[in-house]
């Protein structure tokens, strides 16, 4: 895909965090209370300021994190819709430079990702 760095998929983002994404981005020197925020049913969000991610510089049109970025940010345009299943967010400006080959390993590795996130969220709530 060829991002055009808008911003668009930064702003408000409701992109949910693996405990891998918590570690790499600690490791970072981040404080997990800085970049996390935790909903009742376990789940780890990125924290949004000012209307987009922490991480998101709006002066430059970039992520400050990116080598280290969470793993939904990897594979983004490519989501999972509970309607749907695996598509392309249709919010992205890009979305058209998405081949059918990328959406679907792209949709392999989401699909892994939402497991292991719901597996860790019902750890957490279980506990």
């Amino acid at each position: 895909m060829r991002c055009l760095r808008c911003g668009v998929c930064c702003r408000e983002t409701d992109m949910l965090l693996s405990t891998e994404d918590i570690t790499r981005l600690e490791k970072k020197g981040f404080s997990k209370e800085f970049f996390a925020r935790f909903d009742k049913a376990g789940y780890a969000l990125l924290r949004n300021r000012q209307g987009h991610c922490v991480f998101y510089n709006i002066e430059m049109r970039r992520c400050n994190v990116y080598a280290e970025r969470p793993s939904g940010c990897r594979v983004y345009p490519v989501i999972f819709d509970e309607d749907k299943g695996i598509v392309v967010d249709d919010i992205c400006h890009a979305q058209e430079t998405v081949t059918e080959q990328e959406k679907l390993r792209k949709g392999k590795k989401v699909v892994k990702l939402l497991k292991r996130i719901d597996r860790e969220a019902e750890q957490k709530s279980s506990k």
